[in-house]
């Protein structure tokens, strides 16, 4: 489908960064209906490029791509030890009450209801979220609060559930918003709107933004 195609933002002999629509998925996942996805469509450009990190389907913005195994191997790197700066743009349900925090929760998979993710302080593993309110709208029921999001690690579906678990869930998550919540919306208000990132073969810092479409 031709509005799911990405953009691609950058390339060059060892990095593509491409902006990812909501609704495509970043790899093929299980069944036939579900191998269309964000590296097929790059790779039919640039065969050499492997997806170093993912966005949820319901997520759109920027997202990289290494040429080559020796690439994704310096990249993933940057990934582990947490060198790689990600900022994520959400609109929430209601008023978050403090301008920026943090929130520190252990995460982990709910056995009961995949592929949900839930706190778990037990046998979840650390993952920690930094948020900024950037502006408020709205009164009671339709009250809004759009922030900026900084995960510090990456863990599944961390910004969703890290929101919903102060109280305040993506407008328009399928997942984690209460069912009438979800369906105000036409797509989950998260966006990946900035990438930061030491360059791999040149090792000169790199930035790239996406404008936030909702």
């Amino acid at each position: 489908m031709p509005h799911l195609n990405p953009t691609i933002v950058h390339v060059d002999e060892a990095v593509i960064v491409a902006d990812k629509p909501a609704g495509l998925l970043s790899m093929p996942a299980r069944g036939e209906a579900r191998q269309d996805c964000l590296a097929s469509r790059v790779q039919a450009l640039y065969p050499d490029a492997l997806l170093v990190h993912r966005l949820d389907m319901a997520t759109s913005g920027l997202i990289m791509l290494a040429r080559g195994h020796e690439m994704l191997r310096r990249l993933s790197l940057a990934f582990e030890q947490r060198i790689v700066g990600k900022k994520y743009c959400a609109l929430v349900h209601g008023h978050v009450a403090d301008d920026r925090g943090e929130i520190a929760l252990a995460l982990g998979s709910d056995p009961d209801n995949r592929p949900r993710q839930r706190v778990d302080p037990l046998q979840g593993r650390p993952a920690l979220t930094r948020y900024r309110v950037l502006a408020r709208s709205g009164e009671g029921a339709g009250a809004r609060t759009r922030v900026e999001l900084t995960p510090l690690t990456g863990r599944t579906h961390q910004l969703r559930v890290h929101l919903m678990s102060i109280g305040h869930p993506i407008v328009g998550d399928p997942l984690y918003a209460a069912p009438d919540e979800a369906q105000q919306e036409a797509r989950m208000c998260l966006h990946a709107m900035s990438l930061a990132f030491i360059h791999p073969q040149t090792r000169v810092p790199a930035c790239f933004e996406s404008v936030v479409p909702f």
